[in-house]
């Protein structure tokens, strides 16, 4: 099967599986691709991943004249949220991102940056319902950061542990530290990569896909500097709920040993880290991001033995 038809067939699948945990299936056979990825090996990684993954709910309308804001972090309303973007882009396109965006981007890290994440795959791929999917996710999961702790018992995942890092001392202190200028999301980006490849941490491995999907998005956002304010906020609560210590970084590998690593993993986490920093890397210059996929390579190396 071609990416399109494995995308289309997605549709068949709920956003997340388990004790709430991300679909990652979309994100990494797109990634997969760019790193070269024939059909033959594509549909290989969607046999494997697919059978963790759950049905879709039953679809749901949206309610004519519910304000959409209204029921932002509700996850209860995904199907709903899911209907009501893939009607508007059928309707407006991605004029619909513009007026979108910038209320989405200020609840951003919700489960841990995906629905973000995902929206930036669905736009790269100039697919529809990777598009709509993707900002329905974001919507059900979106996450203000607003200083209310993480409900309880937690699971143990990433975007709880930032909700409790928003809501500790020292956290607005620590977001006014973070300067917000035209430069801010190259420095959170970077700064992200260099302590992926000096720590392994897994809630920072976030923060280096997610600035990438943070460059994609931007460009449907008049206010650019508003939604990395958003943006900054998420990734200050991430980065110390992480706790991650820089140690010495990786050895730097050749790009044509990490990609070709990464495209015989099954690790969705591996591949789309790999992606996300060869695309950084063109943009941006600087072996930073080659650092941080040697880093990944070198752990997934270390765990197989």
């Amino acid at each position: 099967m071609s990416l399109k038809a494995l995308l289309d067939a997605g549709a068949a699948y709920d956003a997340e599986y388990g004790p709430s945990l991300s679909n990652h299936r979309p994100m990494a056979l797109m990634a997969l691709k760019r790193l070269g990825a024939d059909d033959a090996r594509l549909a290989a990684f969607d046999a494997t991943y697919s059978r963790r993954l759950q049905a879709m709910p039953p679809p749901e309308p949206w309610p004519a004249g519910e304000p959409w804001p209204d029921h932002l972090g509700d996850t209860r309303w995904w199907p709903r949220f899911r209907a009501l973007f893939t009607e508007w882009l059928q309707e407006e396109g991605h004029d619909l991102l513009t007026p979108v965006l910038p209320r989405l981007l200020q609840g951003v890290g919700g489960a841990a940056f995906h629905g973000l994440i995902r929206t930036a795959y669905g736009l790269q791929a100039g697919h529809a319902g990777e598009i709509a999917d993707g900002l329905a996710y974001w919507a059900c999961r979106w996450l203000p950061l607003d200083g209310t702790p993480a409900a309880t018992p937690p699971v143990g995942l990433i975007f709880e542990a930032m909700a409790d890092a928003a809501a500790a001392p020292g956290f607005e202190a620590a977001v006014r530290r973070v300067p917000l200028d035209a430069g801010t999301l190259e420095r959170l980006a970077r700064d992200a990569a260099s302590l992926y490849a000096a720590s392994g941490d897994f809630a920072v491995l976030h923060l280096v896909t997610s600035a990438h999907a943070m460059r994609s998005v931007l460009r449907f956002v008049d206010d650019p500097l508003h939604g990395v304010a958003g943006y900054r906020r998420a990734w200050v609560a991430a980065r110390r709920a992480s706790g991650a210590k820089a140690g010495r970084p990786a050895d730097l590998l050749p790009w044509d040993e990490i990609v070709g690593f990464a495209l015989t993993s099954d690790d969705d986490h591996l591949v789309k880290l790999v992606d996300s920093c060869r695309e950084e890397t063109a943009h941006h210059g600087g072996d930073a991001w080659q650092r941080a996929a040697s880093r990944a390579v070198t752990d997934a190396r270390s765990a197989a033995r």
